[in-house]
């Protein structure tokens, strides 16, 4: 048996925590966990709590089972998943902090180790990568199955960043062959969006502004914008991605507002810069070609803020 394994046939409850705004690799990562602890292990009682997760992967099983509110008892085991921060987990950090065991499964390099044990790989493309080492490869059924891939394919833009290894194919190759739809799977939940989707990308890009030679580009929307299009944080996804993919780009940037000069920051790269070191000195975290922050200011502040660390890396590689 894996790590894993022993700490759940040890436990009869179970917490499954992901970070605030779980993206794909966090939603799959955590319903992965639910279903093969509800498939494998029957005795158990396993709940997956996450702030709302978007609709699109209300296909994943479990979906309708996860909680956004706190319970009232402790539990057993907590499984912490695509979470190098504690505080990433919010109010459901409460579960982490009154578990008589608790399991880290990550693969961000920033991550520390803050769980009892710790399974974490830097180098993995997912934390959904690193959680299929973790289980029985017999024991993964294809709703398992779905969840994982779902979590690949998110994490590597569908195979297409740099994170993507022969190891990311052949475990989405395995789980191709469970019988998986991997072609809606693909298109529903990464490609499709609605139209306001549509339309706030549409603006973003339209009002990009490139600089440092055209090697950077960075474009922000402000609070104004998205109550005048009716959109959340979670319609502003692949927005960054549509920056870093324009040509000669190196380094993309995309602000959101949150506050009053406050701002979430995403951060994407190429080649040439380590987006990781940028977002670590402002107190966020990620991985080399793609991490985020928050910071203070008016966006004029945080792109002059972030142009210095960016021209430097660009600097070195000359």
């Amino acid at each position: 048996m894996t790590k894993l394994e022993i700490m759940i046939d040890q436990a009869k409850t179970i917490a499954v925590l992901g970070h605030v705004n779980p993206d794909g690799d966090c939603a799959g990562s955590c319903l992965a966990v639910y279903n093969y602890v509800q498939e494998q292990y029957a005795d158990k009682t396993v709940t997956v709590y996450l702030e709302p997760v978007s609709e699109k992967f209300s296909y994943l099983r479990g979906y309708d089972q996860i909680q956004s509110e706190l319970g009232k008892e402790s539990v057993d085991l907590c499984i912490c998943l695509d979470c190098s921060d504690q505080e990433r987990f919010g109010k459901f950090k409460w579960y982490l902090d009154t578990a008589a065991q608790s399991i880290c499964i990550d693969h961000h390099i920033t991550n520390q180790g803050f769980a009892m044990e710790q399974v974490i790989d830097g180098a993995a493309s997912s934390t959904c990568e690193v959680l299929f080492t973790q289980l029985t490869e017999e024991k993964v059924t294809k709703a398992v199955a779905e969840c994982i891939y779902t979590g690949i394919i998110h994490d590597t833009g569908v195979f297409r960043y740099s994170n993507t290894s022969k190891k990311t194919m052949e475990i989405a190759g395995k789980m191709m062959e469970r019988g998986i739809d991997f072609g809606s799977i693909i298109d529903d939940s990464f490609y499709r969006k609605t139209y306001l989707q549509t339309q706030i990308l549409g603006r973003a890009l339209f009002e990009s502004v490139s600089f440092l030679d055209k090697k950077c580009v960075f474009t922000v929307v402000r609070k104004k914008d998205m109550d005048f299009y009716g959109v959340g944080k979670s319609d502003l996804e692949g927005i960054v991605e549509q920056l870093r993919v324009i040509d000669g780009v190196e380094c993309a940037i995309f602000l959101y507002e949150v506050g009053v000069h406050m701002y979430k920051v995403s951060l994407r790269s190429n080649k040439k810069v380590d987006v990781s070191k940028i977002a670590a000195y402002f107190g966020g975290g990620g991985h080399m070609r793609a991490a985020g922050c928050t910071m203070s200011g008016s966006f004029h502040d945080v792109i002059n803020n972030l142009s210095g660390h960016i021209e430097k890396q660009l600097s070195q590689e000359t």
